[in-house]
Protein backbone atom coordinates (compact mmCIF):
# COMPACT_ATOMS: atom_id res chain seq x y z
CA UNK A 1 0.00 0.00 0.00
CA UNK A 2 2.82 2.36 0.87
CA UNK A 3 4.44 1.63 -2.49
CA UNK A 4 1.21 2.52 -4.31
CA UNK A 5 0.95 5.84 -2.41
CA UNK A 6 4.58 6.66 -3.26
CA UNK A 7 3.97 5.87 -6.95
CA UNK A 8 0.84 8.07 -7.06
CA UNK A 9 2.74 10.90 -5.42
CA UNK A 10 5.51 10.66 -8.03
CA UNK A 11 2.96 10.71 -10.85
CA UNK A 12 1.30 13.84 -9.37
CA UNK A 13 4.69 15.58 -9.04
CA UNK A 14 5.62 14.72 -12.63
CA UNK A 15 2.23 15.91 -13.90
CA UNK A 16 2.58 19.21 -12.03
CA UNK A 17 6.07 19.80 -13.48
CA UNK A 18 4.83 18.95 -16.98
CA UNK A 19 1.82 21.26 -16.65
CA UNK A 20 4.04 24.08 -15.39
CA UNK A 21 6.45 23.56 -18.28
CA UNK A 22 3.66 23.57 -20.85
CA UNK A 23 2.09 26.63 -19.24
CA UNK A 24 5.43 28.42 -19.20
CA UNK A 25 6.04 27.53 -22.84
CA UNK A 26 2.60 28.81 -23.82
CA UNK A 27 3.19 31.99 -21.81
CA UNK A 28 6.56 32.58 -23.43
CA UNK A 29 5.02 31.86 -26.82
CA UNK A 30 2.19 34.34 -26.24
CA UNK A 31 4.67 36.88 -24.89
CA UNK A 32 6.94 36.48 -27.92
CA UNK A 33 3.97 36.69 -30.29
CA UNK A 34 2.73 39.81 -28.49
CA UNK A 35 6.18 41.40 -28.69
CA UNK A 36 6.45 40.59 -32.40
CA UNK A 37 2.99 42.01 -33.04
CA UNK A 38 3.85 45.13 -31.01
CA UNK A 39 7.11 45.50 -32.94
CA UNK A 40 5.27 45.17 -36.25
CA UNK A 41 2.68 47.75 -35.20
CA UNK A 42 5.47 50.06 -34.00
CA UNK A 43 7.28 49.70 -37.34
CA UNK A 44 4.07 50.47 -39.26
CA UNK A 45 3.35 53.44 -37.01
CA UNK A 46 6.92 54.66 -37.49
CA UNK A 47 6.55 54.63 -41.26
CA UNK A 48 3.33 56.63 -40.93
CA UNK A 49 5.14 59.22 -38.83
CA UNK A 50 8.52 59.51 -40.51
CA UNK A 51 7.88 58.53 -44.14
CA UNK A 52 5.85 61.25 -45.88
CA UNK A 53 4.38 59.58 -48.94
CA UNK A 54 0.99 61.32 -49.09
CA UNK A 55 1.14 64.05 -51.73
CA UNK A 56 -1.54 66.77 -51.79
CA UNK A 57 -2.35 68.81 -54.90
CA UNK A 58 -2.00 72.52 -54.16
CA UNK A 59 -2.07 73.73 -57.77
CA UNK A 60 -2.91 71.71 -60.88
CA UNK A 61 -3.40 73.11 -64.40
CA UNK A 62 -2.48 71.87 -67.87
CA UNK A 63 0.60 74.13 -67.61
CA UNK A 64 1.96 72.61 -64.41
CA UNK A 65 1.35 71.65 -60.80
CA UNK A 66 2.49 72.13 -57.24
CA UNK A 67 2.23 69.18 -54.86
CA UNK A 68 2.95 69.07 -51.16
CA UNK A 69 3.82 66.64 -48.39
CA UNK A 70 2.64 68.21 -45.17
CA UNK A 71 4.43 68.66 -41.90
CA UNK A 72 2.64 69.72 -38.74
CA UNK A 73 1.57 67.77 -35.66
CA UNK A 74 1.34 64.00 -35.98
CA UNK A 75 -1.89 62.58 -34.57
CA UNK A 76 -1.44 60.48 -31.47
CA UNK A 77 2.18 61.56 -31.12
CA UNK A 78 4.27 64.19 -29.38
CA UNK A 79 6.26 64.59 -32.62
CA UNK A 80 6.06 67.85 -34.52
CA UNK A 81 7.29 68.36 -38.09
CA UNK A 82 7.62 72.12 -38.72
CA UNK A 83 8.12 72.05 -42.48
CA UNK A 84 6.25 71.18 -45.69
CA UNK A 85 8.12 69.84 -48.72
CA UNK A 86 6.80 71.04 -52.08
CA UNK A 87 7.29 69.79 -55.64
CA UNK A 88 6.73 72.28 -58.47
CA UNK A 89 6.42 71.00 -62.03
CA UNK A 90 6.09 73.40 -64.97
CA UNK A 91 5.73 72.63 -68.66
CA UNK A 92 7.88 74.49 -71.23
CA UNK A 93 7.10 78.18 -71.77
CA UNK A 94 4.92 78.61 -68.68
CA UNK A 95 4.57 81.03 -65.78
CA UNK A 96 3.69 80.62 -62.09
CA UNK A 97 1.89 83.94 -61.69
CA UNK A 98 2.96 86.60 -59.12
CA UNK A 99 2.06 85.85 -55.51
CA UNK A 100 3.50 86.00 -52.02
CA UNK A 101 3.42 83.40 -49.23
CA UNK A 102 3.05 83.51 -45.47
CA UNK A 103 6.14 81.26 -45.23
CA UNK A 104 9.79 81.38 -46.25
CA UNK A 105 10.63 79.45 -49.40
CA UNK A 106 13.89 77.70 -50.30
CA UNK A 107 14.03 76.49 -53.93
CA UNK A 108 16.21 73.70 -55.33
CA UNK A 109 16.20 73.10 -59.10
CA UNK A 110 16.11 69.35 -59.60
CA UNK A 111 15.68 69.45 -63.37
CA UNK A 112 15.55 72.13 -66.06
CA UNK A 113 16.10 75.88 -65.94
CA UNK A 114 14.02 78.63 -64.36
CA UNK A 115 13.81 82.36 -64.03
CA UNK A 116 12.58 83.84 -60.79
CA UNK A 117 11.61 87.44 -60.22
CA UNK A 118 10.80 88.81 -56.78
CA UNK A 119 10.75 91.96 -54.71
CA UNK A 120 13.87 92.23 -52.57
CA UNK A 121 14.18 95.23 -50.26
CA UNK A 122 11.72 97.18 -52.42
CA UNK A 123 13.66 96.26 -55.56
CA UNK A 124 12.80 94.01 -58.47
CA UNK A 125 15.29 91.10 -58.49
CA UNK A 126 15.49 88.58 -61.33
CA UNK A 127 17.70 85.50 -61.32
CA UNK A 128 18.28 82.62 -63.73
CA UNK A 129 18.32 79.23 -62.04
CA UNK A 130 19.81 76.01 -63.40
CA UNK A 131 20.08 72.37 -62.32
CA UNK A 132 21.42 72.19 -58.75
CA UNK A 133 20.84 75.87 -57.89
CA UNK A 134 19.53 76.92 -54.47
CA UNK A 135 17.63 80.18 -54.01
CA UNK A 136 15.59 81.70 -51.17
CA UNK A 137 12.44 83.83 -51.20
CA UNK A 138 11.44 85.44 -47.87
CA UNK A 139 7.88 85.26 -46.57
CA UNK A 140 5.80 88.17 -47.83
CA UNK A 141 8.05 88.82 -50.85
CA UNK A 142 6.06 88.98 -54.10
CA UNK A 143 7.53 86.65 -56.73
CA UNK A 144 6.89 84.86 -60.01
CA UNK A 145 8.51 81.77 -61.50
CA UNK A 146 9.01 81.09 -65.20
CA UNK A 147 10.09 78.17 -67.36
CA UNK A 148 11.14 79.77 -70.62
CA UNK A 149 12.92 76.69 -72.05
CA UNK A 150 11.05 75.43 -75.09
CA UNK A 151 11.40 71.64 -74.78
CA UNK A 152 12.18 70.90 -71.13
CA UNK A 153 10.01 70.57 -68.04
CA UNK A 154 11.04 72.43 -64.91
CA UNK A 155 11.11 70.41 -61.67
CA UNK A 156 11.74 72.20 -58.38
CA UNK A 157 11.87 70.88 -54.81
CA UNK A 158 11.18 73.48 -52.13
CA UNK A 159 10.96 73.78 -48.38
CA UNK A 160 8.07 75.72 -46.87
CA UNK A 161 8.72 76.58 -43.25
CA UNK A 162 5.82 76.52 -40.78
CA UNK A 163 6.35 79.36 -38.33
CA UNK A 164 4.31 80.95 -35.55
CA UNK A 165 3.46 83.72 -38.01
CA UNK A 166 2.06 81.30 -40.61
CA UNK A 167 -1.71 81.33 -40.91
CA UNK A 168 -2.06 77.62 -40.12
CA UNK A 169 0.02 74.72 -38.86
CA UNK A 170 -1.23 72.29 -41.50
CA UNK A 171 -0.97 74.42 -44.64
CA UNK A 172 0.64 77.49 -46.11
CA UNK A 173 -1.23 80.32 -47.75
CA UNK A 174 -0.65 81.91 -51.17
CA UNK A 175 -1.78 85.48 -51.82
CA UNK A 176 -2.10 85.90 -55.60
CA UNK A 177 -1.40 89.45 -56.72
CA UNK A 178 -2.12 88.58 -60.33
CA UNK A 179 -5.28 86.71 -61.20
CA UNK A 180 -8.85 87.04 -62.36
CA UNK A 181 -11.65 84.51 -62.28
CA UNK A 182 -9.19 81.71 -61.42
CA UNK A 183 -7.28 82.33 -59.29
CA UNK A 184 -8.80 85.47 -57.84
CA UNK A 185 -6.43 88.37 -57.31
CA UNK A 186 -6.28 89.73 -53.77
CA UNK A 187 -7.26 93.07 -55.38
CA UNK A 188 -10.69 91.69 -56.23
CA UNK A 189 -11.64 91.81 -52.57
CA UNK A 190 -11.57 95.59 -52.42
CA UNK A 191 -14.64 97.67 -53.18
CA UNK A 192 -14.45 98.41 -56.91
CA UNK A 193 -15.05 102.13 -56.55
CA UNK A 194 -12.23 102.28 -54.01
CA UNK A 195 -9.90 100.27 -56.25
CA UNK A 196 -10.70 102.24 -59.42
CA UNK A 197 -9.88 105.42 -57.51
CA UNK A 198 -6.64 103.92 -56.18
CA UNK A 199 -5.55 102.81 -59.67
CA UNK A 200 -6.98 105.92 -61.39
CA UNK A 201 -8.88 103.86 -63.97
CA UNK A 202 -12.54 103.52 -64.84
CA UNK A 203 -14.66 100.77 -63.28
CA UNK A 204 -15.12 99.27 -66.78
CA UNK A 205 -11.36 98.98 -67.23
CA UNK A 206 -11.08 97.56 -63.71
CA UNK A 207 -13.70 94.89 -64.45
CA UNK A 208 -11.81 93.77 -67.57
CA UNK A 209 -8.55 93.77 -65.68
CA UNK A 210 -9.90 91.55 -62.89
CA UNK A 211 -11.81 89.01 -64.99
CA UNK A 212 -9.58 88.08 -67.94
CA UNK A 213 -7.41 85.43 -66.29
CA UNK A 214 -9.10 82.04 -65.87
CA UNK A 215 -6.31 79.52 -66.56
CA UNK A 216 -5.18 78.97 -62.98
CA UNK A 217 -2.02 79.88 -61.07
CA UNK A 218 0.32 78.27 -63.65
CA UNK A 219 -0.34 79.48 -67.20
CA UNK A 220 1.04 78.97 -70.71
CA UNK A 221 2.75 82.11 -71.92
CA UNK A 222 1.39 81.74 -75.45
CA UNK A 223 -2.19 80.62 -74.80
CA UNK A 224 -3.93 83.99 -74.71
CA UNK A 225 -3.52 87.67 -75.42
CA UNK A 226 -3.23 88.25 -71.68
CA UNK A 227 -0.35 85.79 -71.48
CA UNK A 228 1.22 87.06 -74.69
CA UNK A 229 1.74 90.41 -73.00
CA UNK A 230 3.66 88.58 -70.27
CA UNK A 231 5.57 86.57 -72.85
CA UNK A 232 6.77 89.65 -74.73
CA UNK A 233 7.82 91.35 -71.53
CA UNK A 234 9.68 88.34 -70.07
CA UNK A 235 11.56 87.68 -73.32
CA UNK A 236 13.28 91.08 -73.29
CA UNK A 237 16.84 91.70 -72.18
CA UNK A 238 17.22 93.37 -68.75
CA UNK A 239 18.10 96.81 -70.15
CA UNK A 240 15.16 96.62 -72.60
CA UNK A 241 12.86 95.54 -69.78
CA UNK A 242 13.93 98.50 -67.64
CA UNK A 243 13.35 100.95 -70.46
CA UNK A 244 9.98 99.33 -71.17
CA UNK A 245 8.94 99.61 -67.52
CA UNK A 246 9.89 103.27 -67.48
CA UNK A 247 7.72 103.90 -70.55
CA UNK A 248 4.85 102.11 -68.81
CA UNK A 249 5.12 104.28 -65.72
CA UNK A 250 5.16 107.42 -67.88
CA UNK A 251 2.24 106.05 -69.96
CA UNK A 252 4.41 105.89 -73.10
CA UNK A 253 3.75 102.24 -73.94
CA UNK A 254 3.50 101.68 -77.67
CA UNK A 255 0.01 100.35 -78.35
CA UNK A 256 -3.12 101.35 -80.15
CA UNK A 257 -5.58 103.60 -78.26
CA UNK A 258 -8.14 100.79 -78.37
CA UNK A 259 -5.72 98.26 -76.86
CA UNK A 260 -4.52 100.77 -74.27
CA UNK A 261 -8.06 101.45 -73.19
CA UNK A 262 -9.28 97.84 -73.01
CA UNK A 263 -6.25 95.97 -71.74
CA UNK A 264 -4.41 96.30 -68.45
CA UNK A 265 -1.51 93.86 -68.25
CA UNK A 266 -0.55 92.34 -64.92
CA UNK A 267 2.90 93.82 -65.04
CA UNK A 268 1.45 97.30 -65.57
CA UNK A 269 -0.57 96.98 -62.39
CA UNK A 270 2.33 95.54 -60.40
CA UNK A 271 4.78 98.26 -61.32
CA UNK A 272 2.24 101.03 -60.82
CA UNK A 273 1.51 99.59 -57.38
CA UNK A 274 5.22 99.49 -56.52
CA UNK A 275 6.02 103.05 -57.72
CA UNK A 276 8.36 101.88 -60.47
CA UNK A 277 9.82 105.32 -61.16
CA UNK A 278 12.19 104.55 -58.32
CA UNK A 279 12.33 100.76 -58.65
CA UNK A 280 13.27 100.58 -62.33
CA UNK A 281 16.53 102.33 -61.55
CA UNK A 282 17.58 99.62 -59.12
CA UNK A 283 16.54 96.27 -60.60
CA UNK A 284 18.74 93.44 -59.24
CA UNK A 285 20.82 95.82 -57.13
CA UNK A 286 22.25 93.97 -54.11
CA UNK A 287 19.81 91.09 -54.60
CA UNK A 288 21.04 87.64 -53.46
CA UNK A 289 22.74 85.37 -55.97
CA UNK A 290 22.10 81.67 -56.49
CA UNK A 291 24.26 78.87 -55.09
CA UNK A 292 24.85 75.65 -57.04
CA UNK A 293 25.16 72.53 -54.89
CA UNK A 294 26.61 70.36 -57.64
CA UNK A 295 29.46 72.81 -58.19
CA UNK A 296 30.39 72.70 -54.51
CA UNK A 297 33.22 70.41 -53.43
CA UNK A 298 32.17 67.63 -51.05
CA UNK A 299 32.50 68.42 -47.36
CA UNK A 300 33.29 64.72 -46.89
CA UNK A 301 34.28 62.09 -49.46
CA UNK A 302 35.71 58.57 -49.44
CA UNK A 303 35.47 55.41 -51.55
CA UNK A 304 31.89 54.82 -50.45
CA UNK A 305 30.30 58.17 -51.25
CA UNK A 306 30.24 61.89 -50.54
CA UNK A 307 28.18 64.52 -48.76
CA UNK A 308 27.72 68.27 -49.14
CA UNK A 309 26.04 70.67 -46.76
CA UNK A 310 25.16 74.33 -47.09
CA UNK A 311 24.56 76.70 -44.18
CA UNK A 312 24.47 80.44 -43.56
CA UNK A 313 28.26 80.67 -43.40
CA UNK A 314 28.38 79.45 -47.03
CA UNK A 315 25.23 81.14 -48.36
CA UNK A 316 23.98 84.07 -46.28
CA UNK A 317 20.33 84.12 -47.61
CA UNK A 318 19.76 80.89 -45.68
CA UNK A 319 20.02 82.91 -42.47
CA UNK A 320 16.70 84.60 -43.27
CA UNK A 321 14.89 81.33 -43.98
CA UNK A 322 16.50 79.57 -41.02
CA UNK A 323 17.14 76.45 -43.11
CA UNK A 324 20.18 74.47 -44.13
CA UNK A 325 20.55 72.36 -47.28
CA UNK A 326 22.44 69.12 -47.94
CA UNK A 327 23.11 66.57 -50.68
CA UNK A 328 24.39 63.00 -50.18
CA UNK A 329 25.47 60.30 -52.65
CA UNK A 330 26.10 56.76 -51.38
CA UNK A 331 27.65 54.07 -53.55
CA UNK A 332 26.03 50.62 -53.84
CA UNK A 333 25.62 48.94 -50.46
CA UNK A 334 27.27 51.70 -48.42
CA UNK A 335 25.72 53.53 -45.46
CA UNK A 336 25.74 56.88 -43.78
CA UNK A 337 26.93 55.89 -40.31
CA UNK A 338 24.39 56.03 -37.47
CA UNK A 339 24.32 59.61 -36.24
CA UNK A 340 22.33 62.27 -34.38
CA UNK A 341 21.50 65.87 -35.30
CA UNK A 342 21.85 67.90 -32.08
CA UNK A 343 20.55 71.21 -33.46
CA UNK A 344 18.08 70.51 -36.28
CA UNK A 345 15.26 68.42 -37.68
CA UNK A 346 16.23 66.86 -41.01
CA UNK A 347 14.13 66.25 -44.14
CA UNK A 348 15.27 64.07 -47.03
CA UNK A 349 14.01 63.60 -50.60
CA UNK A 350 15.26 60.62 -52.62
CA UNK A 351 16.56 61.91 -55.95
CA UNK A 352 17.96 58.68 -57.39
CA UNK A 353 18.23 54.99 -56.54
CA UNK A 354 16.79 52.97 -53.67
CA UNK A 355 17.78 52.28 -50.09
CA UNK A 356 16.67 52.09 -46.48
CA UNK A 357 16.23 54.66 -43.74
CA UNK A 358 16.43 53.47 -40.14
CA UNK A 359 15.34 55.70 -37.22
CA UNK A 360 15.59 54.85 -33.51
CA UNK A 361 13.37 55.98 -30.63
CA UNK A 362 14.94 57.50 -27.48
CA UNK A 363 14.21 54.25 -25.58
CA UNK A 364 16.52 52.29 -27.88
CA UNK A 365 13.82 50.59 -29.98
CA UNK A 366 13.56 50.71 -33.76
CA UNK A 367 11.11 53.40 -34.86
CA UNK A 368 11.36 52.83 -38.61
CA UNK A 369 13.22 50.60 -41.06
CA UNK A 370 11.68 51.64 -44.37
CA UNK A 371 12.55 51.00 -47.97
CA UNK A 372 12.66 54.27 -49.90
CA UNK A 373 12.81 55.03 -53.60
CA UNK A 374 12.87 58.02 -55.95
CA UNK A 375 10.37 60.65 -54.89
CA UNK A 376 9.98 59.49 -51.27
CA UNK A 377 10.22 62.07 -48.48
CA UNK A 378 11.33 61.24 -44.93
CA UNK A 379 12.02 63.33 -41.85
CA UNK A 380 14.02 62.73 -38.67
CA UNK A 381 13.27 64.57 -35.40
CA UNK A 382 16.07 66.35 -33.61
CA UNK A 383 18.14 64.06 -31.32
CA UNK A 384 16.76 60.82 -32.88
CA UNK A 385 19.55 58.42 -34.03
CA UNK A 386 19.28 57.38 -37.70
CA UNK A 387 21.17 56.11 -40.73
CA UNK A 388 20.66 55.73 -44.48
CA UNK A 389 21.72 52.56 -46.36
CA UNK A 390 22.05 52.23 -50.14
CA UNK A 391 20.69 49.18 -51.94
CA UNK A 392 23.11 46.88 -53.72
CA UNK A 393 21.71 47.68 -57.17
CA UNK A 394 23.19 51.16 -57.61
CA UNK A 395 24.00 54.58 -56.08
CA UNK A 396 21.59 56.19 -53.64
CA UNK A 397 21.30 59.97 -53.82
CA UNK A 398 19.16 62.15 -51.60
CA UNK A 399 18.77 65.88 -51.07
CA UNK A 400 17.24 67.66 -48.13
CA UNK A 401 16.65 70.55 -45.77
CA UNK A 402 17.40 71.10 -42.09
CA UNK A 403 15.57 73.43 -39.72
CA UNK A 404 18.71 75.32 -38.74
CA UNK A 405 20.83 77.58 -40.91
CA UNK A 406 23.70 77.24 -38.45
CA UNK A 407 26.36 74.57 -38.78
CA UNK A 408 24.74 71.36 -37.59
CA UNK A 409 27.77 69.27 -36.48
CA UNK A 410 26.08 65.85 -36.60
CA UNK A 411 27.32 63.46 -33.91
CA UNK A 412 28.33 60.09 -35.40
CA UNK A 413 27.80 57.19 -33.02
CA UNK A 414 30.12 54.64 -34.63
CA UNK A 415 33.19 54.61 -36.88
CA UNK A 416 36.49 56.44 -36.68
CA UNK A 417 36.37 59.69 -34.67
CA UNK A 418 32.89 58.77 -33.40
CA UNK A 419 31.29 59.17 -29.99
CA UNK A 420 32.04 55.52 -29.24
CA UNK A 421 35.76 56.19 -29.57
CA UNK A 422 35.72 59.54 -27.77
CA UNK A 423 33.75 58.16 -24.84
CA UNK A 424 35.90 55.03 -24.64
CA UNK A 425 37.25 54.31 -21.18
CA UNK A 426 36.45 52.37 -18.03
CA UNK A 427 33.20 54.31 -17.44
CA UNK A 428 31.87 53.57 -20.95
CA UNK A 429 32.97 49.93 -20.70
CA UNK A 430 31.15 49.61 -17.37
CA UNK A 431 28.01 51.02 -18.99
CA UNK A 432 28.02 48.05 -21.39
CA UNK A 433 29.10 45.60 -18.70
CA UNK A 434 32.27 44.58 -20.56
CA UNK A 435 36.00 45.02 -20.09
CA UNK A 436 37.83 48.09 -21.35
CA UNK A 437 40.01 46.09 -23.76
CA UNK A 438 36.99 44.44 -25.33
CA UNK A 439 35.28 47.81 -25.74
CA UNK A 440 38.42 49.22 -27.37
CA UNK A 441 38.53 46.29 -29.79
CA UNK A 442 34.87 46.83 -30.77
CA UNK A 443 35.16 50.63 -31.04
CA UNK A 444 38.24 50.40 -33.29
CA UNK A 445 37.02 47.56 -35.52
CA UNK A 446 35.54 50.01 -38.05
CA UNK A 447 38.38 51.86 -39.78
CA UNK A 448 36.17 54.15 -41.90
CA UNK A 449 34.17 57.20 -40.83
CA UNK A 450 30.94 59.01 -41.80
CA UNK A 451 30.20 56.86 -44.87
CA UNK A 452 30.82 53.16 -44.28
CA UNK A 453 30.95 49.97 -46.33
CA UNK A 454 28.00 47.76 -45.50
CA UNK A 455 26.98 44.15 -46.03
CA UNK A 456 23.34 45.20 -45.55
CA UNK A 457 21.57 46.12 -48.75
CA UNK A 458 17.98 46.31 -49.76
CA UNK A 459 16.61 44.16 -52.55
CA UNK A 460 15.85 45.84 -55.89
CA UNK A 461 12.68 47.87 -55.65
CA UNK A 462 10.07 48.79 -58.22
CA UNK A 463 10.57 52.45 -59.05
CA UNK A 464 7.63 54.83 -58.89
CA UNK A 465 6.83 57.45 -61.49
CA UNK A 466 8.94 60.09 -59.77
CA UNK A 467 8.27 63.30 -57.90
CA UNK A 468 5.82 64.91 -60.21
Amino acid sequence: MAKIRTLLLLVLVLFSVLAASVGGYEYEGRKRESEEQEGSEQKTQGEKWFLLRQLHNVVKTDAGSMRLVKGGYQRGSFLHSPMHIGFISMEPNTLFIPQYLDSDLVLFVHHGEARVGHIYKDELAERSLKHGDVYTIPAGSAFYLENRVENERLLIICSIAITSESMGWNAFQSFFIGGGVHPASILAGFDHSTLSTALNVSTAELHTFLTRQSSGPIVHLSSSHYSNIWSKFLAQEPHQKLAHLKRIVNFEEESSPKEEKSTWSLRKFLFTLLDMEDVVKRVNHKAPSTYNLYNRKPDFENNYGWSKKLDESDYSPLELSGNGVYLVNLSSGSMMAPHVNPTAIEYGVVLRGTGRVQIVYPNGTLAMNARVREGDVFWVPRYFPFCQIASANGPFEFFGFTTSARRNHPQFLVGMNSLMQRLGGPEFAAAFGIGEKRLERIANAQREQVILPSSSSGSPLRMNTGFY
